[in-house]
């Protein structure tokens, strides 16, 4: 298991090396096939990828394995409620069908008062399966090459999610696999493969999120799930060459490896701006 230590080092053990590894190949083989047909990512979205709309999903449909139970799209924010080197990211959920056993959906006292206000989603995925139940996984950015360049989770109201405890969406991990060949192949194994490379990370991107969500509770004194104020709940800025080159490096080696850098709560945590539509 994957745990942060002083001067934000993340140890990785053995086992973390190899699911990282297999990754990486995959995420090689997708770059490799990209290059070939001298397209990156944004092409596999759309047919038009510099007319790509905000807040539309991409791509149409969103894309949902009936196997998995596992779902993502992309979409992007208007320029001012994202990074200037942001195109758009990713939401990646895994649907009730496809959880482990055992995992609930977490309860908090002010949950017990009946007709506490919700907002209405800002993204919300498309309802696949017979369940209602939906966990976020992970949001991953990517800027204008196609290239990812942040990871981060988001407050429940942000996608109408049901709120899981990171430790029962951290179990969820292994289960999010994309193994359909619709609508663009090599867009469903990348994906895929991003979040098993960034395993370690995203662990503990949603650890941060649950202290960070009962931190702002605690401060706040509001229902938290709905706060509007609170959009991004962790964040962390990733480079896929370094997180390679890594793997090059300890891949031999007997003992665990360590990855530097720390998830952050940034300061667009206090929203990205004004008027969301679904």
């Amino acid at each position: 298991m994957a745990r942060w230590e002083k001067d934000d080092v993340l140890r990785v053990s053995r086992s973390d090396i190899a699911q990282m590894t297999s990754a990486a190949a995959v995420i090689r083989n997708c770059r490799h096939e990209l290059a070939e047909r001298s397209i990156n990512l944004l092409s596999e979205l759309s047919s038009e990828p510099a007319a790509i709309a905000e807040w539309q999903h991409y791509p149409e449909g969103e894309v949902y394995d009936p196997n998995s139970h596992s779902q993502f799209f992309f979409h992007a924010h208007p320029g001012k409620g994202q990074k200037a080197a942001e195109r758009g990211h990713f939401h990646t959920f895994l649907r009730a069908e496809g959880m482990p056993i055992g995992v609930a959906p977490l309860l908090l006292p002010e949950f017990a008062v009946p007709d506490v206000p919700t907002l209405p989603p800002q993204a919300p995925p498309l309802k696949r399966g017979t369940r209602d139940e939906v966990s976020q996984l992970i949001a991953i950015a990517i800027d204008f090459r196609g290239e990812p360049i942040r990871l981060f989770t988001t407050n429940r109201w942000v996608t109408g999610e049901t709120w899981y405890p990171a430790g029962d969406v951290i179990q969820m991990l292994d289960r999010f696999e994309i193994a359909e060949q619709q609508p663009a192949g090599v867009l469903n194994r990348w994906i895929s493969a991003m979040v098993q490379l960034f395993r370690p990370q995203i662990s503990n991107l949603l650890q941060a999120r649950d202290e960070n969500v009962m931190s702002w509770r605690r401060r706040h004194r509001t229902q938290v799930f709905e706060d509007p104020l609170l959009e991004v709940t962790s964040s962390l800025d990733i480079d896929l060459d370094a997180q390679l080159a890594f793997l090059e490096r300890v891949r031999s080696d007997s003992a665990d490896a360590v990855l530097r850098g720390a998830p952050a709560l940034p300061p667009m945590a206090e929203g990205w701006g004004e008027g969301h539509p679904g």
